[in-house]
C-alpha cells in the first residue's frame, strides 16, 4: 500500500513516500539490511558529536526477546505492531561525556535526527517504520536495566508493508485515510511569531 504525499513544492521521493503503516508483513528482515538500517542511525550529527542516541532491538527470529519488547508497548498498539518482524526502542543519554550534572538539552533532538535517518534508510530498502509514543516507558526501563541519564523515548516498529484488510476494522479505516499536513504559512515565521515568512507566503 502507497500513499505518496502530495506536495506542493518538489521534495525526495524517500520523503513523499514515508509514512507511518500499522499493517506489516511477517517476512524477515535480513541481516545486512538492518545493519544498512542501523548505520544510517549511527552517521546522524549531534550537539558536539556527542552521539547521544541508543537503541534497545528485537528480532521476532527470537521469539522471547520479540515477547519481551512487545510485551512494553500499550495494548492498542500490541494489536498490530505483533507482525512486524522487527520492534526498537530508542533511547536518549541525557547528559554530556561521563558527567550526569552536564544536562544536554539537545539529546531528544539529537535523537530524533538518528531516528530520522533510521527511517528514511530504511524506506530505500523498502522497509516502513511506524513510530510510538505509546509505550511503557518505566516498563522498558525496568526490563532492559536502563540506568539512570538514560531516557527512553520512543517505541517502532519496523518491516515490509502487509495487508491492511488484515487489521481490526477500525485500524485498517485509518490506514487508508490520506495524509495531510499543516500548510508551511502556518510553519515558518518571519518578523514575529505567527506572522508568516514573506519567502513561503
Amino acid at each position: 500500500m502507497d500513499k505518496p504525499a502530495d506536495v506542493n513544492h518538489p521534495i525526495h521521493d524517500l520523503f513523499r513516500h514515508r509514512w507511518s503503516p500499522r499493517a506489516f508483513s511477517e517476512r524477515p528482515v535480513g541481516r545486512e539490511t538492518l545493519l544498512s538500517v542501523l548505520e544510517a542511525a549511527r552517521w546522524a550529527p549531534s550537539s558536539f558529536n556527542e552521539q547521544p542516541w541508543r537503541f534497545l532491538l528485537a528480532h521476532s527470529e527470537n521469539r522471547d526477546e520479540f515477547e519481551r519488547m512487545l510485551g512494553c508497548l500499550k495494548e492498542g498498539n500490541q494489536t498490530w505492531a505483533q507482525t512486524a518482524p522487527v520492534l526498537l526502542i530508542s533511547i536518549a543519554k541525557t547528559y554530556f561525556g561521563d558527567d550526569p550534572s552536564k544536562t544536554n538539552r539537545h539529546a531528544l533532538h539529537d535523537v530524533g535526527l538518528a531516528t530520522a535517518q533510521l527511517v528514511l534508510q530504511a524506506l530505500d530498502h523498502g522497509l516502513y517504520v511506524h513510530q510510538m509514543a505509546g509505550f511503557e516507558r518505566e516498563v522498558a526501563r525496568e526490563v532492559y536495566g536502563v540506568p539512570e541519564g538514560f531516557e527512553p523515548v520512543t517505541a517502532m516498529a519496523l518491516g515490509y508493508p502487509g495487508d491492511p484488510d488484515e487489521l481490526p476494522e477500525k485500524l485498517a479505516e485509518r490506514e487508508r485515510q490520506p495524509r495531510s499536513r499543516m500548510p508551511l504559512a502556518d510553519l515558518v515565521f518571519g518578523e514575529r511569531w505567527a506572522q508568516t515568512s514573506s519567502m513561503v507566503r
